[in-house]
């Protein structure tokens, strides 16, 4: 059997060591600055900004995947598709603009689901395990914040609700960017 080639050519370990790093520092800056973290937290899924720029990077990003994808039945579409793409963000950003942000950020989700699981494809070492059930949590959120962009709303009030259960999910996310991290010093390329 002839598998595709891998759109993104990236080893284990580099991405290891990106989504780690991504981990680590977003869940250390909320376990060291609580209260702004909370603040920005509390503010993001109504974020007009934030929802712009994370849909302009999820349009960009999306085109670039469709310039450089192996459609196969679908390559005639290819250039409808690519026209498609940018009117589709500018229509979202003006027909949808209520929960944008959490929309866009479910989008880029689901966008970097996959070269985590292409890195991880067909390889031996059991660490890659962990990058896996992190793109598929990626991969789950992300399908659930664009289809019921509220829930993220109610997600961040419930873990910003009490200080123990806002540290202990900040540190949840240390131990778990460490250990992606560890992943990605333990294997090769």
């Amino acid at each position: 059997m002839e598998y595709p080639a891998r759109i993104y050519d990236f080893g284990l370990q580099a991405v290891a060591l990106v989504v780690g790093v991504l981990i680590l520092a977003g869940h250390l800056v909320a376990l060291l600055r609580p209260e702004q973290t909370k603040q920005w937290l509390l503010r993001f899924p109504r974020s007009r900004m934030l929802g712009l720029v994370l849909l302009a990077v999820d349009a960009i990003w999306f085109f670039w995947l469709m310039s450089n994808i192996d459609l196969e039945d679908f390559a005639k579409y290819r250039q409808m598709i690519q026209i498609a793409i940018p009117v589709l963000a500018i229509l979202s950003a003006v027909f949808v603009p209520e929960f944008l942000a959490v929309r866009a950020l479910g989008i880029m989700a689901l966008l970097a689901g996959e070269p985590i699981l292409s890195a991880a494809f067909l390889r031996p070492e059991p660490g890659r395990l962990l990058l896996v059930l992190v793109a598929y949590i990626w991969l789950t959120l992300g399908l659930i914040w664009v289809a019921s962009p509220y829930l993220l709303r109610d997600q961040i009030t419930w873990v910003t609700k009490s200080a123990g259960r806002f540290r202990t999910a900040a540190l949840c996310g240390v131990v778990c960017g460490v250990a992606v991290l560890a992943i990605g010093v333990m294997v090769g390329g």
